[in-house]
């Protein structure tokens, strides 16, 4: 559902669930804006039912996002793209119900989240 989404909105998913370092990552994206250079996505997918419990992103917190960090490092490092791509870390927070809704945060933390 979510890659979908993000695809109607322009990026190219690359890979999903791909587990790099110990850490599970839920989707790896290409976005490209015009003639420049492609910038790799990760994106972080939470998802609740409802908000009883909080928002689905208030589940994201430093420790989440460092290990996303050193998940996301291995996977540039394996494949040859570390420090030769822009990297972005976007979370889409997913209330699910009859209608399921999606919150995309871009940027929502960066690569020295620590």
């Amino acid at each position: 559902m979510v890659c979908d989404w993000l695809k109607r909105r322009g990026l190219d998913i690359v890979a999903r669930n791909v587990v790099s370092g110990g850490v599970e990552l839920d989707v790896i994206a290409r976005e490209r804006r015009g003639d420049g250079p492609a910038t790799c996505v990760f994106v972080e997918v939470r998802a609740r039912r409802n908000v009883e419990r909080g928002h689905p992103l208030e589940t994201i917190d430093r420790r989440k996002c460092r290990r996303l960090i050193h998940g996301a490092r291995a996977w540039l490092v394996a494949n040859d793209l570390w420090e030769r791509v822009e990297v972005r870390f976007d979370v889409c927070a997913v209330l699910l119900g009859d209608v399921p809704q999606i919150e995309w945060c871009r940027a929502a933390f960066d690569g020295d989240a620590g």
